[in-house]
């Protein structure tokens, strides 16, 4: 992989060398730029921002940041009606989610889904679902955690033949470590509508009202962490909405910053507002920038027809990716995703998740295709993963899946 690349300059979903090469940005940074690279709009306010004021303490920044907040809870599912703006990334804000639970209910244990990325930090790590990012830290690790299987039909750990005829094993998971693995101190639930890192895994149609169902029976708090589906991700400003979670809270960052400025909000129900401003803040949190970039972005992904060409797009991106499926088949094992959120199972000719092959592929997008992709489980999954910026046009959707058809053709 050519890791000396450097870029100088980004314009939509396309970036720039000193040497003006130019590159197709296929996953938006870090699934981060949902307005892609130098958005104008974003770029004009935020100059003026800096030249005006930069940072004040967030003591300071309360009405601005109640605006904003209003202006996200305006899209939240309807019970949603209360938020928090002291966070600028996913982590911090899933760590908050989880002290708005532990504080309500008075418990200490959180569910969360194999295969589930919640973040980076220590507490971050440690209640997520992917033991490789664990290893290194486990006498460090104080968190009391459980985790079940994620609903990944593709490869159902029961073996089953599929929801709902399988009558959702993997959400009795549930029931079994509340009952046998915990200390009776099961406080909250964390998931992700799409497992993203985990490889773009879209739980089948029934999976969250049985969640709900369960949650409100064991009395857990439920929390979707939509840091990646979140603002217009799925074709849906929240997948939680499309996908009738009904979740207590709601966290939210990457795309909030609409062109890579770091923004984080924590969303929930009335009751949950629990929280006092000592308890949870950042010193940058809620910072001038990262409040007037998340006001432009909401506004433009707001905008009337914006997220509906996210979907139709969506529906044309999910359809050319398809049709690569069906003429590679021999190694890509399955397409699934919405909106703006694809990924492509890659195996080998016995149908196993083949690592090695779709780290290949990766290589060989950047260094002979100028095309970003990123795969699943930060390089340890099989996963290609297909996620171009909001702003990315139709011709834009047949440019990526056009180097996707060429790669695929060396292999």
């Amino acid at each position: 992989m050519s890791i000396n690349v450097q870029f100088t300059k980004g314009n939509g979903i396309r970036l720039y060398t000193p040497a003006q090469e130019e590159y197709i940005d296929a996953v938006s940074g870090t699934f981060n730029l949902s307005l892609g690279y130098s958005y104008p709009e974003l770029v004009d306010v935020l100059k003026a921002q800096v030249e005006a004021l930069i940072h004040v303490s967030s003591s300071f920044t309360g009405q601005l940041a109640q605006d904003v907040l209003n202006s996200i809870l305006e899209h939240a599912p309807e019970h949603i009606t209360n938020g928090w703006m002291r966070d600028i990334i996913g982590s911090t804000a899933n760590e908050g989610a989880v002290k708005i639970a532990n504080k309500y209910n008075g418990k200490n244990e959180v569910l969360s889904l194999s295969l589930s990325h919640h973040g980076q930090t220590l507490f971050a790590t440690s209640i997520s679902g992917n033991a490789f990012r664990r290893k290194s830290f486990s006498n460090t690790l104080v968190t009391q955690n459980g985790v079940v299987p994620a609903p990944y039909c593709y490869r159902c750990p029961y073996a089953a033949k599929g929801a709902p005829a399988c009558g959702y094993l993997c959400t009795e998971a549930i029931y079994d470590y509340a009952q046998y693995a915990s200390s009776g101190n099961v406080s909250c639930m964390i998931l992700e509508p799409v497992l993203g890192n985990g490889g773009n895994i879209i739980p089948p149609e029934g999976y969250f009202e049985r969640i709900r169902q369960l949650c409100d029976e064991l009395d857990i708090v439920l929390i979707a962490d939509e840091v990646q589906t979140g603002i217009g991700r799925t074709g849906y400003m929240f997948a939680s909405s499309h996908f009738n979670i009904q979740p207590d809270i709601i966290t939210l960052a990457k795309g909030l910053g609409g062109i890579g400025i770091p923004a984080a909000a924590i969303l929930y129900r009335s009751e949950l507002a629990v929280l006092e401003k000592f308890e949870h803040s950042y010193t940058s949190g809620g910072n001038l920038l990262s409040l007037t970039a998340t006001q432009k972005t909401m506004e433009v992904v707001s905008r009337k027809g914006f997220l509906e060409n996210v979907r139709e797009n969506g529906k044309v991106l999910g359809s050319l990716l398809l049709a690569l499926k069906e003429r590679y088949g021999h190694f890509i094992g399955d397409v699934r995703g919405l909106g703006y959120m694809w990924g492509l199972e890659i195996v080998d000719a016995a149908g196993a998740p083949d690592v090695t092959l779709t780290n290949r592929i990766i290589d060989l997008a950047l260094d002979d295709h100028r095309l970003i992709l990123r795969s699943s489980r930060y390089g340890f999954g099989n996963v290609v993963k297909v996620r171009p910026a909001l702003t990315a046009t139709l011709d834009d959707i047949q440019e990526i899946c056009a180097r996707l058809d060429k790669l695929f053709s060396q292999l």
